[in-house]
């Protein structure tokens, strides 16, 4: 376990200012009951705003043909074919994954291939378990296509009422692995991936998943 690069920066700020606001308490107050209550709760804050940065090393050890791997850490909240418009424009099947708070909130690749597109939508900041998140918060969407270019997916980082700020790393034209992190969300939200009809789908719906661990799906 270590901490995400994300959250350096933001940790080590949040630290000098809890250290300083407790320094200056206890210069006025000493060993009052005020500064025990102050000290603790910095502690546990500290902790939470640690555990959100938190970023598990994993490595996926299955076969990775014609899978495709859970991007995110969460519970499966849709299973469905709908129509995709901005990519496809044509009929997909749909596996959400929303992300709690308390998740782990870095996204992995899905599938080993390419990257075709990546863009970022300006948009509003809804519930992300709301299925109108999917096309109207802000979110950024990232195609890809598999190695052996028989397959595309679309992946789509939606914010949600928390989340303020959603980071890609994905770029067009690089090759990307299961194993290798594709964002990261902050505050947690929900990750969409659509695959083409006829894929095999292995999760449920409420089912907890593992980011790089999970097994959602197997095409055709």
């Amino acid at each position: 376990m270590k901490v995400h690069h994300e959250g350096r920066g933001v940790l080590t700020i949040y630290f000098i200012v809890l250290v300083l606001l407790n320094g200056i308490l206890w210069h006025f107050s000493r060993l009052t009951l005020l500064s025990y209550v102050a000290g603790g709760t910095s502690l546990v804050l500290f902790g939470i705003v640690l555990n959100f940065y938190r970023s598990p090393y994993r490595q996926f050890k299955g076969n990775t043909d014609g899978i495709v791997v859970a991007s995110a850490d969460g519970r499966v909240v849709a299973i469905e074919e709908v129509y995709e418009g901005e990519y496809f424009k044509d009929k997909r099947i749909i596996v959400s994954i929303f992300m709690s708070p308390f998740n782990v909130h870095a996204n992995w690749y899905p599938i080993n291939g390419k990257v075709l597109l990546t863009k970022h939508h300006e948009g509003r900041f809804m519930a992300a378990y709301l299925p109108k998140s999917s096309t109207e918060n802000e979110r950024s969407t990232v195609v890809m296509e598999t190695e052996d270019e028989r397959h595309r997916i679309l992946l789509r980082q939606i914010a949600g009422a928390m989340a303020r700020r959603i980071v890609t790393y994905a770029e067009v034209g690089e090759t990307a692995h299961i194993d290798e992190h594709l964002g990261f969300i902050k505050l947690g939200s929900r990750v969409d991936v659509y695959l083409p009809t006829g894929t095999e789908i292995l999760v449920e719906m409420n089912q907890k998943v593992t980011g790089n661990q999970t097994i959602i799906a197997k095409f055709a």
